[in-house]
């Protein structure tokens, strides 16, 4: 809103010789770096009193859990506010609007999603904390409702990425698949390569849908220690400032050969603000947590990572950006289906972790809980370098 107001009155504040005082707006990485400062100082600011307003409320989280083993650890937890993600969602949206320029087509899909993804994760979060006082034994949304609501979503952004995402006509480029060590520009020419997987809407839809589901299930997954989630999510949304700024400027996108998507470095201002509410976040939520986000961020920064990553066509960097997030639902699929699958053959269902998710399976290893937060974050680091590094090797 603030860069679309200078915009208005450019001509103006030049007549008086006003603009320079706003020209540092006109710079993407300034307002990227804004969004990051105004997000983060936003949770911090409002942390303490929405943590007090939660425990009034008393919305905290139960600590109940189906696994023994979990049981112990969820009970040192129980009565800390839950549904955090408010102030990380919340800062997300007010940065974004204000430092971004909502013109653009991806920034007003992205708020979209942003929104739709907390709604959903809001509304599970309610079902679960206030079962006991609706005297019903359920506890949040079904999982298949959940899912259609996640894929519901993929599929939307899909179509209007798609049609809509990109403001120069024709642009092809932006609907390739990305593959890895694929070179999208002929070094010579500098026109697109040959090669190149051109998607059409369907299978566009359809890897929008997988994409930004399964990272939404993926960091929900992995929200399960103090800091776990939000470190990671930081982590890579810092690198996904990297790539959107690369991604949204034609000669930057040439010279690493990866898709040039016109726009999509306002995107950067998103991703900057992702990452300040991830730190800002941290504060209140690092070991002992004052807070945890509960449904409500853990689905809106899996959504909108997806989201990101298929804007700017760079889905395999982004997973192997997110190896953390993606190993910890593996796990829990792995888990549950070697358990069916022995309980047939058997009789008696066996386990390939001692519990999943697999931070859990750590923990209960002999790894004290911040051991398994720092070492994860660790991990995505590496993987960030080796996933940036791969731009190079086209």
């Amino acid at each position: 809103m603030i860069y679309v107001l200078l915009d208005i009155l450019r001509s103006w504040l030049s007549d008086h010789g006003l603009y320079s005082y706003f020209r540092v707006l006109d710079e993407i990485q300034f307002r990227t770096l804004a969004a990051a400062g105004l997000s983060f100082a936003i949770v911090l600011f409002f942390g303490k009193r929405v943590i007090r307003i939660l425990v009034r409320l008393k919305i905290g989280d139960a600590g109940e859990t189906d696994a023994a083993l979990l049981r112990e650890h969820a009970a040192t937890k129980a009565n800390v506010p839950t549904m955090g993600g408010i102030l990380i969602c919340g800062a997300i949206f007010v940065s974004t609007f204000l430092l971004a320029d909502i013109r653009v087509n991806v920034i007003y899909l992205g708020l979209f999603t942003l929104l739709w993804m907390a709604v959903v994760g809001g509304a599970d979060d309610y079902l679960k904390l206030t079962a006991s006082s609706r005297g019903t034994g359920r506890q949040g949304l079904y999982s298949w409702e959940k899912l259609v609501f996640q894929l519901g979503i993929g599929l939307i952004v899909g179509f209007f990425v798609y049609r809509y995402g990109v403001q120069t006509s024709g642009d092809s480029i932006s609907h390739v698949l990305n593959l890895p060590f694929q070179r999208t520009y002929d070094p010579e020419t500098k026109f697109a390569a040959s090669g190149l997987i051109y998607l059409g809407l369907p299978v566009f839809m359809i890897l929008s849908m997988l994409v930004v589901a399964g990272l939404s299930n993926a960091v929900n997954m992995t929200d399960g220690m103090d800091g776990l989630a939000a470190g990671i999510s930081g982590i890579v949304c810092f690198a996904l400032i990297l790539l959107t700024l690369v991604s949204g400027q034609l000669s930057s996108a040439q010279y690493l050969y990866v898709p040039y998507v016109p726009m999509a470095d306002e995107l950067a201002v998103m991703s900057g603000a992702m990452f300040g509410a991830c730190l800002g976040f941290l504060w209140w939520n690092c070991k002992p947590a004052q807070i945890f986000m509960g449904d409500t961020g853990s689905l809106a920064l899996g959504g909108l990572i997806g989201y990101i990553a298929i804007v700017i066509r760079q889905e395999f960097v982004v997973l192997l950006m997110c190896g953390v997030f993606i190993f910890e639902i593996l796990s829990v699929v792995m888990q549950v289906g070697w358990f069916k699958y022995t309980r047939i053959k058997t009789g008696t269902g066996r386990r390939i972790f001692r519990i999943a998710p697999y931070h859990h399976h750590l923990h209960q290893g002999g790894w004290a809980e911040n051991q398994v937060v720092a070492r994860l974050w660790l991990i995505t680091i590496l993987l960030v370098v080796v996933a940036m590094a791969s731009l190079k090797l086209r």
